[in-house]
């Protein structure tokens, strides 16, 4: 009887131990109530821009590539095929595929925001993506406008012509 209670009498001090520290841990992973009432209201501001974005594409793009499903995957496949991720844009271009999105939207969006030329390096990562997500954006709903920036850049950078 002694060995069965020294065999035991370990295991329920350890149970004990166990249950007392995870009971004074939890009030130290309070939450904040005004940062919990800040992530909701930037929640559903990012929702609502979103929401208005999608609404922007089904009005400016014909045809299925305005659908809001459509729109959200070729944005990340073009995306994605900027920034070289080949792997995960196929696998994004099969979903696509799959929602019956039109495949030449994708090239034409691509093909948009290559032409816009390279973004600066130097600049920060946060930059970097805002821009190449602003330009995805615009190609996706208008790609006929990439040539504009590029055209405007190398004139203005270009010396009047001789008379």
């Amino acid at each position: 009887m002694l060995a069965k209670i020294a065999r035991t009498l370990p295991i329920a001090l350890c149970a004990v131990v166990l249950t007392l520290t995870a009971h004074s841990a939890a009030p130290a992973q309070s939450v904040d109530a005004k940062s919990t009432t800040s992530a909701i209201g930037e929640a559903g501001k990012d929702s609502q821009r979103r929401g208005d974005e999608f609404a922007e594409a089904a009005k400016l793009v014909t045809g299925p590539a305005g659908n809001p499903e459509c729109v959200w995957l070729g944005r990340r496949v073009v995306g994605l095929l900027w920034r070289d991720d080949l792997d995960t844009a196929f696998r994004h271009l099969d979903l696509y595929d799959r929602f019956g999105c039109p495949g030449p939207h994708i090239q034409q969006a691509f093909r948009c925001v290559v032409r816009q030329g390279n973004i600066d390096p130097k600049a920060s990562p946060e930059s970097i993506n805002a821009r190449i997500n602003d330009r995805v954006q615009a190609c996706w709903l208008n790609p006929a406008v990439a040539a504009q920036p590029a055209a405007t850049a190398t004139t203005s950078a270009m010396p009047p012509p001789a008379r």
